[in-house]
């Protein structure tokens, strides 16, 4: 073993190491859509006195951390998003109303001193506005005649519900005042205790947002003018211990900065988290399972080795995720099976280079072939892994929600399956081709065979290329088809693109979508979008819905179906729904955009152009064929289109990575029988890559939950397009180029 081979064997063993202690070590942080769950996003809106920025947006956060810290949500998440966003995680929470009221109160915690009712009691007046008087009812519904604030809540330190056993007191409130609030504590209860019991003008009203939240009596035992002194108060009365802690919450979260609007809200069933992961274990073990046969029988001990390294590649996606406290989603739990067809596909690139080496008979033992595979191999696995990383960095920077966790899975498992088969394939390699056992019998290898679909194409020699315009007119029917869809039917645009609501159900018998339409028309919903969802499950996508419709929805489910029992729960504002939608459309740009650039960097101007041509064809037939199936287009179905956009320019590139080195080495011949020659070489790798990432997404489209079975299926249909586009459109299109002055000069007859 040389120098080299050590250096790769140590890193190899390093890298497991390090992975294998962090995976053991470390906990994957679960998104909420796979461990159940609220996420609430808030909006911050500016005041005619202050203005919505960032500093505004992170004292508001501060303040939202106590209320949920009240409300005792374990591992609660609160993060500033851009200048004027939070997003607000709560891991256990199915109940999002109560929270989202406790976070959304934005009114000045004020203590004001009673004057008397306001009924025509003895101690009744009515108020004086030009003193800051007004009128609020208490807790019973008694309009209470209030004094201008004595507190407000910059002078609370804290408020905790408590409950006194030995005194008898029950459940109470503790409230510590702070500062000049001590003294105004004791000033304010001391006016109020001159006055006898149960004279209203002995009580004290706390108000959060024009309510009085509470109005207690202070106690017989205050003297006249001497007040509570101390700096802290309990609030006793007949309190269970719900009341009391949500009175507690809202005297110590006091008042946030600026208002705030809920834009996003997202609801999980536990049910809902524990079937997702379940289903996508599965998946993963099925499609690596089915993906390491395939390879195994099609490239013999080379394909074992990849499979030893497939193992790798998950433990080293698995150890990155947890090392950066990445979030794993449901989208992302997705990223993370399908990169295993990315781990496929650079096996697979450098064991076809291999095969070349050694039918050619350049390279006559296995070991130099095999050497002469990965030094072949790297630029094209550069390449292709490069722009999907690039679409990566698109979800992650322009999408949003669980999303964003299926670019970081996806980004993460590109770079796992490079060191995956870059290092520890070559590592178990270099090993196994050194044995005297594996030298004597270099078929074993399944590198000194050329292979059967290497082998069918080089009989035939087929001239893709003569006539590239016929291939483009087939692509040409294509998109008017795809594009007949869209015009014809149009999109069904999600709740995350349009604003509105989302309700998922699971019932106890099935529910005929016609009859919930019906059911929900005559309850007042006409424009309700109903769906099945799963075997016994039921979606229910409307406008924007009060809490009083939500119920009414199901209340109609359940009484169709035998009881129902809610799964998921989406909320997208009006106005967040049209940036996402806004963002989208940006992101297929700048993903076209920017594969452009890269490989006209990388290449040429002609290949890069014929490469996004076939991009945006692949795009529009996706797009095309979901407007036919009526199946929604929505921020999942976001990420499978730059995933495809990803994968399909994979093709090209290991395409024209192939016509540029077979046009440096052959510089007289024609563009076209250049292609010709790079389509037969590239063709292998293109069909084994092809069935691995079909094994594995086919895997994920029949085991995986129902919200990933449009992704898988987009999925397949994208590499279907994609994998007939490389060949069939981006060739095409550069051949025509070049005929037509772009790649070079032509000389015709005179006269």
């Amino acid at each position: 073993m040389n120098r080299s081979s050590r250096v790769r064997a140590f890193l190899a063993l390093a890298v497991i190491a390090v992975s294998l202690y962090i995976a053991v070590t470390v906990p994957v942080r679960l998104g909420l859509d796979l461990r159940g769950g609220t996420q609430i996003v808030l909006e911050t809106r500016s005041t005619p006195t202050v203005t919505a920025d960032a500093e505004a947006t992170d004292r508001t956060v501060e303040v939202l951390r106590g209320r949920i810290d009240a409300l005792g949500v374990a591992e609660p998440t609160l993060v500033r998003s851009g200048s004027d966003r939070i997003v607000v995680e709560l891991p256990g929470v199915q109940d999002p109303r109560k929270a989202a009221e406790v976070l959304g109160r934005t009114a000045q915690l004020t203590f004001h001193a009673v004057l008397g009712t306001a009924d025509g009691t003895a101690a009744s007046a009515p108020p004086d506005a030009r003193r800051g008087e007004r009128v609020l009812p208490d807790e019973s519904g008694t309009k209470l005649r209030l004094a201008p604030a004595a507190l407000t809540g910059e002078h609370v330190e804290g408020a905790e519900a408590r409950f006194d056993q030995q005194g008898g007191a029950g459940w109470h409130v503790t409230v510590d005042f702070k500062g000049e609030g001590r003294a105004g504590w004791a000033r304010l209860t001391g006016e109020a205790a001159c006055h006898p019991a149960a004279d209203p003008r002995r009580r004290v009203a706390i108000t959060l947002d024009d309510t009085v939240i509470s109005s207690p009596e202070v106690d017989p035992s205050v003297a006249c003018g001497a007040g509570i002194t101390g700096g802290s108060t309990q609030i006793t009365g007949s309190f269970d211990d719900a009341e009391a802690r949500e009175l507690a919450l809202l005297v110590h979260g006091g008042a946030l900065p600026v208002p705030v609007e809920t834009v996003e809200q997202r609801t999980v069933g536990p049910i809902l988290g524990e079937r997702a992961i379940e289903a996508g274990a599965w998946a993963a073990v099925v499609g690596t399972t089915l993906t390491a046969l395939f390879i195994v029988a099609v490239y013999r001990l080379m394909g074992a080795l990849a499979t030893l390294a497939l193992v790798c590649y998950g433990l080293i996606s698995y150890a990155a995720l947890a090392a950066l406290g990445a979030t794993l989603t449901l989208p992302g739990l997705a990223g993370f099976v399908l990169a295993i067809g990315m781990a496929v596909d650079a096996n697979v690139l450098v064991f076809e280079r291999a095969r070349e080496e050694h039918t050619a008979r350049t390279r006559p033992s296995p070991r130099s072939a095999l050497t002469a595979g990965f030094r072949g191999a790297f630029s094209a696995i550069a390449d292709s892994n490069v722009t999907t990383l690039i679409a990566a960095a698109l979800l992650f920077f322009l999408a949003s929600g669980p999303v964003r966790g299926f670019g970081v899975t996806l980004g993460i498992g590109v770079l796992a399956s490079m060191i995956s088969a870059l290092v520890v394939t070559r590592v178990l390699a270099d090993l196994a081709v050194n044995r005297p056992s594996v030298r004597r019998r270099p078929r074993l290898t399944g590198i000194a065979t050329p292979g059967r679909v290497r082998e069918a194409v080089l009989r035939r020699d087929p001239r893709l290329m003569a006539r590239p315009r016929r291939w483009l007119a087939v692509s040409g029917v294509l998109l008017v088809l795809a594009g007949s869809g869209i015009a014809v039917r149009g999109l069904d645009l999600g709740v995350e693109f349009t604003g509105g609501r989302l309700i998922e159900y699971t019932t106890e018998r099935p529910v005929d979508p016609d009859r919930a339409r019906a059911a929900l028309a005559d309850a007042g919903l006409p424009r309700a979008v109903v769906q099945t969802s799963g075997e016994a499950g039921l979606s229910v996508r409307t406008e924007k819905l009060t809490e009083a419709e939500a119920h009414r929805v199901t209340e109609v489910v359940g009484g169709l179906g035998g009881g129902a029992e809610e799964l998921r729960d989406e909320m997208i504002g009006p106005s967040l729904g049209e940036e996402l939608r806004r963002n989208a459309l940006i992101a297929l740009a700048v993903a076209l955009g920017a594969q452009l650039l890269y490989l006209a960097a990388r290449f040429r101007w002609l290949f890069g152009t014929a490469a996004v041509t076939a991009l945006a064809h692949d795009v529009v037939i996706l797009v095309g064929v979901f407007a036919w199936l009526g199946k929604p287009v929505d921020g999942v179905f976001l990420a499978a289109v730059l995933t495809v956009v990803g994968y399909s320019v994979n093709d090209s590139v290991v395409l024209f990575d192939r016509v540029r080195e077979l046009r440096e080495r052959h510089r007289g011949l024609p563009l076209s029988r250049v292609v010709d020659r790079a389509v037969v070489q590239t063709l292998p790798r293109t069909v084994s890559t092809g069935m691995g990432a079909v094994l594995v997404v086919g895997a994920l489209a029949v085991l995986g939950e129902d919200a990933l079975t449009d992704f898988a299926l987009a999925l397949l249909v994208g590499l279907a397009v994609g994998t007939w586009s490389s060949v069939f459109t981006a060739a095409p299109v550069a051949v025509a180029l070049d005929r037509r002055g772009a790649g070079g000069s032509r000389v015709r007859r005179a006269g």
